[in-house]
């Protein structure tokens, strides 16, 4: 089967097999381009010059050939790479992708950082390109190296996270027998990536790795995979880097900037409303300035998706922070009573919307977007922008600055309304004697760090809580697993993000339970020193399950409990013992009044640090709107300790 699939790939280009589309009718969506879904590379005619390479890497007497020399297949990859602008790749060797870390060793420019397993490694790339905006590189040996990085290549797709991940293959002569740590990894990954390629001919590698970092950088970002075979690692060839890339669909369909009569019509819509609302997503990361400009011209308060958090400050006074499932709510009010949304870089995600057909039902709707398959994909449009949101809002902006009349509308208002919306329903907790409130250590951890860390989670309870009681103010401050909901994010993600930005204070926020998942990656933060502070919430569960549990399986205990029944007065594992395991500082705190102290230690100390916080299992992320409802179903109160 995986012979049949690489000679049918082969026939799209003699030397590189690339994705071709499934021809099923429920994928169609998956190959409009140039979306993050699905690109066939596919010969023609015409070409597109790539941006000049980059000067040779130095020569170094471990790379001693000159420019006309031949050398191998890996090393070629290694300088490609180079060329590119790397320093940083995550990969964990193996018997097919040994050749590529005997190159790496020969690189004066790049560095490996070992993490423990490939799932993590993955994840730190991701994290790496979430906080820094450049492409994550991971490297993976074939087999079982390969299919661990499946969870992350889904999680980038979802995020629209740029990332290149390069996979050893059995050579080309034992593809389709079964051989040793063989998978058709291509195939697997078909439908969670951008794009990806089987390298055929040594001499595609140049091309190969400047289309796959343009890919994966360019309209809407997303991960490209590059599986290359032992025997075309280890073939000598000089290579060629005046090369042309040969993308002509892609390219031809990467949206254009906005048109100006679009532009004009969004504003006249802005200046007809009274209620307007800006909707702001993971695609405005790379324009929060000018989203800054324009809110400061129009005065159009603010709400973010999970993803969008940091795009606009938390903290400035038209920020409705976070919509959604757990968003606030005055955010989900100002949505609900909206008589214009401005969707900005969303896809209109279920766990914002809710019933879909209930969401913004009074508004007219703007949805400006890279992607076009997601306009109109969830919610219909009245007016629809396929351009990139910087572009779109420069050209907003450069058209308030030009207009001679107001530019400001008057939305005082609204503003009223909703502030005393802020003052009705703040974002709070109960406490219980001395007993943590999550919420509190959150809260606890922001003041000390100012709100200037680069914060990274799990997937549960604490993720939303750090959502919620954590103010970001830039963007690319917030990093978490968001379309996936991949546990075990939290840590490697954290020690990506540490590798992008070196000496700034990186604090994983994580659960017991997710923490748990990828917990071996403590080897990697403290063999590098990584300032990276991990701040465990355990509740001895898996809260978000649990708090479902509580609300609509009365309570009822379905394999939730992660501690141990034998013993549940004692916490387990103990994570204190094993950090200390990793030689690495760590404490656990079970009273409020521990807390402060607590955290001013874990940031105060140099490199890596755990804390171990002991929160009730009881409490519950509030607000809460159930899966499927809208903004008059939300739930305000209670918790564990009550029987619904």
């Amino acid at each position: 089967m995986a012979t049949t699939a690489a000679a049918a790939a082969a026939t799209l280009s003699p030397a590189v097999a690339g994705t071709a589309k499934t021809g099923r009718k429920n994928h169609q969506r998956h190959h409009l381009l140039p979306s993050r879904r699905r690109v066939a590379a596919v010969r023609c005619s015409a070409v597109f010059p790539v941006t000049p390479p980059s000067p040779a890497p130095p020569a170094t007497p471990l790379r001693p050939w000159g420019p006309t020399e031949p050398r191998k297949g890996a090393d070629i990859l290694v300088e490609a790479l180079e060329r590119c602008g790397v320093s940083d790749v995550f990969a964990y060797p193996g018997g097919a992708s040994m050749e590529i870390h005997q190159a790496l060793t020969r690189s004066p420019v790049i560095t490996n950082h070992l993490f423990r397993h490939e799932q993590g490694e993955a994840f730190a790339a991701s994290g790496y390109a979430r906080a820094s905006g450049r492409v994550g590189v991971c490297v993976a040996t074939s087999g079982p190296g390969a299919t661990n990085l499946v969870s992350a290549l889904a999680d980038a797709l979802l995020d629209s996270v740029p990332m290149v991940a390069i996979t050893g293959q059995v050579p080309r002569r034992m593809i389709g027998t079964d051989a040793f740590q063989e998978t058709p990894i291509v195939e697997v990954t078909r439908e969670i990536t951008k794009h990806n390629y089987l390298v055929l001919d040594v001499e595609d590698i140049p091309r190969v790795i400047q289309e796959a970092f343009f890919l994966a950088s360019s309209g809407r970002p997303g991960p490209v995979l590059v599986d290359i075979p032992k025997d075309i690692q280890q073939q000598m060839s000089v290579p060629v880097w005046d090369i042309s890339m040969n993308l002509p669909g892609y390219i031809t369909r990467l949206p254009k900037p906005p048109a100006t009569e679009l532009l004009e019509q969004v504003l006249r819509l802005v200046g007809e409303s009274r209620r307007p609302i800006l909707y702001v997503g993971g695609g405005c990361s790379s324009s929060g300035d000018e989203l800054r400009r324009f809110v400061e011209l129009t005065g159009i308060p603010v709400t973010t998706t999970l993803m969008g958090l940091g795009n606009f400050p938390s903290d400035d006074p038209l920020s409705l922070r976070m919509l959604g499932m757990h968003g606030t709510v005055y955010a989900n009010y100002a949505v609900d009573k909206a008589d214009l949304l401005l969707a900005f870089g969303v896809r209109f995600d279920d766990r914002v919307t809710g019933k879909i057909e209930a969401f913004a039902s009074r508004a007219k709707i703007v949805h400006i977007d890279i992607d076009p398959a997601e306009i109109g994909k969830n919610k219909q449009p009245h007016v629809s922008i396929c351009a990139d949101v910087k572009l779109a809002l420069q050209g907003l902006n450069a058209l308030l600055e030009q207009s001679t009349t107001k530019t400001s509308s008057d939305f005082s208002a609204w503003h009223s309304e909703l502030d005393q919306q802020k003052r009705e329903f703040p974002l709070g907790y109960k406490t219980f004697g001395e007993e943590i409130p999550p919420q509190y250590a959150i809260q606890v951890l922001d003041e000390l760090t100012k709100g200037e860390a680069i914060i990274a989670t799990g997937v549960g309870q604490h993720q939303m809580w750090a959502a919620q009681y954590y103010t970001y103010k830039r963007p690319r401050q917030w990093l978490s697993s968001a379309g996936l909901g991949a546990m075990g994010f939290g840590l490697p993600a954290a020690a990506g993000a540490s590798v992008a930005n070196p000496g700034v204070t990186v604090v994983d926020i994580d659960g017991d339970g997710s923490f748990l998942m990828n917990i071996q990656e403590l080897a990697l933060i403290r063999i590098e020193n990584l300032p990276v502070k991990v701040m465990v919430l355990n509740n001895q569960h898996l809260g978000m399950v649990v708090q479902w549990e509580d609300r609509f399986y009365k309570a009822n205990r379905a394999h939730t409990y992660l501690g141990n029944p034998e013993c549940e007065s004692e916490i387990y594992p103990d994570f204190v013992t094993i950090a200390k395991g990793f030689n690495i500082p760590a404490v656990r705190v079970t009273k409020k009044s521990e807390v402060r102290d607590a955290i001013k230690k874990m940031l105060e100390t140099p490199g890596p640090y755990l804390l171990d916080v002991i929160v009730p299992h009881q409490e519950h992320v509030l607000p809460m709107i159930p899966s499927g409802g809208a903004f008059k179903d939300m739930i305000l109160d209670g918790d564990g300790r009550t029987v619904y």
